[in-house]
C-alpha cells in the first residue's frame, strides 16, 4: 500500500493528495510519508552522504547570515532538521524493526558522519551567540512560552554538546560522542543476534506438558520456519522451538513443568550477549568510562548529574531518595510474596528453597489458585482487532477523536497505518502500528518514536500548510498462528495501551514547533505520564469488557473474570516494584558512583544493589546487564528511574477521573478533554510540572500510586 502525496494540508489539516512518487533515492524525498516500501540498504550511503553535504552547505550559509530572531535562527534550523527527519530517522527505525546484515553495515558506515554533523551544528558558535542575543534582546518578550523554552533548551543543549570546549578538549569530546554512538549500535546488535542465536527444540511431548495452546502454536510455528524443508510441526505433536523472544520466553517460564528445562532457558536469558562473538561484557565498562569522561569534560561530577540536567529530578540524591522510599514500602510485601510462593511449591512437593527459574512457574500457580484464572483463559477474549476497537473507542470518549485505517508505504506486511480525526472530522495525525514479534529482525520490547513532527510549512506562493504529526507504535505481541488471530495476553494489552499513550502525546499536540511538539522537549522523567496513564483504563470495567469478545464464540469476557483481573492487579506488587527499583538503582549507581576502572565490576555492583532490592539473591552467573538496552543502547542512561517518577504523575492524573466519577460519562469526557488540552496538547511547550498543575490544579501526590499498587496501608 502507498500514500504518496503531501502530508501537509490546508490550515487545519486534511487528507493527503495522490501524486507520482519522486524519482531517485527515497531517503531524499521530504514530503508525504517515508517511502518504507522502497528503502533498501543501498540507498543509505548515497542518500545520507547527499543529506550531509547539503546540510553542511546550509549550515555554513546560515552561520554567515544568522540573525538573533526566531525567523532568522530557529526556522532555518528547523528546515534543516526536517531533511534529517526524512533521510536519517527512517534508517534508524528500519534497523530496529527490519534489521539485516546489509542494512546494519550501511547504517554503521554513515553513523559516525551523522554524529559528527550533529556535533558540528550543536557546537556552532555563531548560532549559539545568536540564541544568546535572542534570549537577552528586545525580541524575547514577543516569543510565546513554547518558543522561549525551545531557545533556552537550544542554549542548554549546545552547552551539553561541548560548545564551551576548545582545542584538544573539543576534539576529545567529539571522539567520545562518535564512539558512544558506535558502541550503542553494537550493543543493540549483539543483543539482537544473541537472542536470535539461541533456541531450545523440544521433540518429546512430555517436555511440552503444561505449555498453553498459544505457546505450543507459536513454538511449533517457530520450529517450522527454522526447518522449511521438513514436515511442518503441529501444536499438539510438535516439535516445538523455544526462543528468548519475550512472547515465547515468559509463558515458557510460567508453564514449563520440567524444572531442568526452565533452568536452561533462564540461564540462557540472563547470560544473553555475555559471551562469544556477541559479548557485550567489555562494552559496558567502555561505555561507562566514556560517559564519565564526557561528563567531566563538561564540568559535571558524574554522568548521572549530566543526564539529570535535562530532567525534572533535581539531582541523583533526589532520585535515590524517591527510589529508597518505594524500596522500603515494597521490601516486606516482597518478602511475603516469596514466602507465599515457597509455601505453595513445598505443598506440591517441589524442592525448596526456590531458584530463580522456579519463581515465574510457582508465582503463576499461586496466582491461578488465588484468583482462579490463567492468562490462557483470558487470551481468547483479547484478539488484537477487538482490543484496537476498544482502545479507539475509549480515545473517542475521552479525547473526542476518531481513528480509521488508511494507506501508507509499509516496511512489513504485518504493519498497519491509521489516520486520526478530531471532533470536526479534520485529519490531525496518523500512526503506524507494528504489532507482532519478529525474532532476529526486530528488537525486543515495545516503543513509540516520531516519524513526522507537527509543523507549518510555507509554499512557493506564500501559502501555509500544516504537516500533521505521524507516530511509529511498535510492539512485540503474539502473532496470528494458522487460522487463529493474534490473541493477546493481558500484559500485551497493557503494553499496547502504554505505547498508544506515548503516541497520543505526539499526535494530539497543538504546538506548531517541532522542537516542542508532542514528546519533543518534554523532560525525560515526565514523558511516561501519558503512557502509564493509559494503562489504568485496562482495569476500567466498561473499557475492558467493551474490547473483549471470544474469538470463536463472540461472547464478552465474563463478569467474574473481570473481577478477578482487578483483584489480581496488586498481585506481587512488592516483588514487581523491587524489580524495577533494581534496574533504576543499578542505573544510577553505574552512572554516578561506580568506577569502571576500579576493582568492582558492573556485575558486582548490580549484585550489591540486588542485596537490598531482591529478596532472592541474584544468581552469581547473572549477566543481564549485557542485555540492558534501555541504558546501554537506548535513551535511559541515568534515567531508568523515570518510569517510577512518571508513575507518580500518571497515577495522580488517573485519580482525577476517579474523583470525577468513572461511571459518569459526562464527567469523564469533560476531564478527558482537559487532559487532552493540557498533558497531550502542550507537550514540551511548557514545563511538565506546570502542565500537570494546569490539569490537576495542584502538584502531584504519591497517594494514588501507593493506593493503586496496594502498597498503602488500608488500600
Amino acid at each position: 500500500m502507498r500514500r504518496d502525496g503531501h502530508v501537509p494540508s490546508q490550515e487545519g489539516g486534511n487528507d493527503v493528495s495522490e501524486t507520482t512518487p519522486s524519482e531517485g533515492n527515497p531517503l531524499l524525498v521530504s514530503d508525504g510519508l517515508p517511502r518504507y516500501d522502497e528503502i533498501v540498504a543501498d540507498h543509505v550511503g548515497p542518500g545520507v552522504e547527499t543529506l550531509l553535504a547539503e546540510g553542511e552547505t546550509q549550515l555554513a550559509a546560515l552561520e554567515s547570515r544568522v540573525e538573533p530572531t526566531w525567523e532568522g535562527l530557529v526556522e532555518p534550523l528547523d528546515a534543516m532538521g526536517r531533511a534529517f527527519e526524512y533521510g536519517w530517522a527512517p534508517v534508524s527505525h528500519l534497523c530496529s524493526v527490519m534489521n539485516s546484515t546489509e542494512l546494519r553495515e550501511a547504517h554503521e558506515a554513515v553513523q559516525p558522519k551523522v554524529v559528527a554533523f550533529g556535533l558540528r551544528s550543536s557546537q556552532s558558535k555563531p548560532l549559539y551567540e545568536a540564541a544568546k542575543q535572542l534570549r537577552e534582546g528586545p525580541n524575547w518578550e514577543s516569543l510565546d512560552e513554547a518558543q522561549q523554552r525551545i531557545v533556552e533548551e537550544r542554549l542548554r543543549d549546545a552547552e551539553l554538546a561541548g560548545i564551551g570546549l576548545e582545542g584538544a578538549d573539543r576534539e576529545r569530546f567529539n571522539e567520545i560522542a562518535s564512539e558512544l554512538a558506535r558502541l550503542s549500535t553494537t550493543f543493540s546488535n549483539h543483543v539482537l543476534d544473541a537472542t536470535k542465536e539461541y533456541a531450545l527444540d523440544l521433540a518429546d511431548t512430555a517436555d511440552a506438558e503444561g505449555l498453553p495452546d498459544s505457546l505450543r502454536q507459536l513454538a511449533a510455528d517457530s520450529w517450522s520456519k527454522a526447518h522449511p524443508d521438513e514436515s511442518p510441526a503441529t501444536p499438539d505433536a510438535g516439535p516445538w522451538r523455544i526462543t528468548l523472544a519475550i512472547p515465547c520466553f515468559m509463558p515458557f517460564m510460567q508453564h514449563c513443568r520440567d524444572r531442568s528445562l526452565r533452568e536452561e532457558v533462564y540461564r540462557a536469558f540472563v547470560t544473553r550477549a555475555s559471551f562469544g562473538e556477541h559479548d557485550n561484557s567489555p562494552l559496558i565498562p567502555e561505555i561507562l568510562r566514556l560517559r564519565r569522561e564526557k561528563a567531566k569534560l563538561l564540568g559535571f561530577e558524574d554522568y548521572a548529574s549530566l543526564s539529570l540536567a535535562t530532567k525534572m529530578a533535581p539531582s541523583p540524591a533526589a532520585v535515590r531518595e524517591m527510589l529508597e522510599e518505594l524500596r522500603v514500602a515494597s521490601w516486606e510485601p516482597a518478602e511475603a510474596d516469596l514466602a507465599d510462593v515457597t509455601a505453595l511449591a513445598a505443598e506440591n512437593g517441589a524442592p525448596t528453597p526456590l531458584a530463580h527459574w522456579d519463581l515465574a512457574f510457582w508465582s503463576e500457580r499461586l496466582r491461578e489458585s488465588r484468583f482462579q484464572f490463567t492468562d490462557e483463559e483470558l487470551r481468547p477474549y483479547f484478539s488484537l482487532e477487538r482490543v484496537l476497537d476498544g482502545l479507539f473507542a475509549l480515545c473517542g470518549r475521552l479525547f473526542g477523536i476518531t481513528v480509521r485505517p488508511a494507506d501508507a508505504p509499509l516496511w512489513h506486511e504485518d504493519v498497519r497505518f491509521y489516520d486520526v480525526l478530531d471532533e470536526s472530522g479534520t485529519h490531525v495525525a496518523s500512526f503506524y502500528l507494528d504489532p507482532y514479534v519478529r525474532p532476529g529482525l526486530k528488537r525486543d520490547g515495545a516503543w513509540m518514536n516520531t516519524c513526522v513532527s507537527r509543523r507549518w510549512l510555507s509554499g512557493e506562493n506564500g501559502e501555509r500548510t500544516l504537516q500533521v504529526p505521524v507516530a511509529h507504535l511498535v510492539c512485540n505481541s503474539t502473532p496470528p498462528v494458522g487460522d487463529r488471530p493474534s490473541l493477546m495476553t493481558f500484559r500485551e494489552v497493557e503494553t499496547l495501551f502504554h505505547e498508544f499513550g506515548h503516541g497520543l502525546q505526539h499526535m494530539m499536540t497543538t504546538v506548531d514547533y517541532p522542537d516542542a511538539a508532542g514528546i519533543s522537549g518534554v523532560e525525560w522523567d515526565a514523558v511516561e505520564l501519558p503512557s502509564q496513564f493509559m494503562e489504568n483504563w485496562c482495569y476500567h470495567r466498561p473499557t475492558l469488557l467493551g474490547m473483549t469478545a471470544h474469538w470463536e464464540t463472540g461472547e464478552p469476557l465474563p463478569e467474574a473474570l473481570f473481577e478477578k483481573i482487578v483483584a489480581a492487579r496488586t498481585f506481587q506488587s512488592g516483588t514487581l516494584m523491587l524489580r524495577q527499583l533494581l534496574f533504576g538503582l543499578t542505573d544510577i549507581e553505574l552512572h554516578e558512583r561506580f568506577d569502571p576502572d576500579g576493582d568492582e565490576s558492573a556485575f558486582d555492583a548490580q549484585r550489591r544493589i540486588a542485596e537490598k532490592t531482591s529478596v532472592l539473591p541474584m544468581l552469581p552467573e547473572n549477566r543481564s546487564l549485557c542485555a540492558f538496552q534501555h541504558i546501554f543502547a537506548g535513551g535511559y542512561a541515568a534515567g531508568y528511574y523515570s518510569y517510577k517518577w512518571a508513575e507518580v504523575l500518571s497515577a495522580d492524573a488517573f485519580a482525577a477521573f476517579e474523583e470525577a466519577g468513572l461511571d459518569d460519562e459526562s464527567a469523564v469526557a469533560e476531564t478527558g478533554r482537559r487532559f487532552r488540552d493540557t498533558v497531550l496538547a502542550l507537550g514540551g511547550g511548557r514545563h511538565p510540572m506546570d502542565v500537570f498543575k494546569d490539569f490537576r490544579g495542584r502538584e502531584p501526590s504519591t497517594e494514588a500510586l501507593l493506593r493503586h499498587t496496594g502498597l498503602k496501608s488500608g488500600a
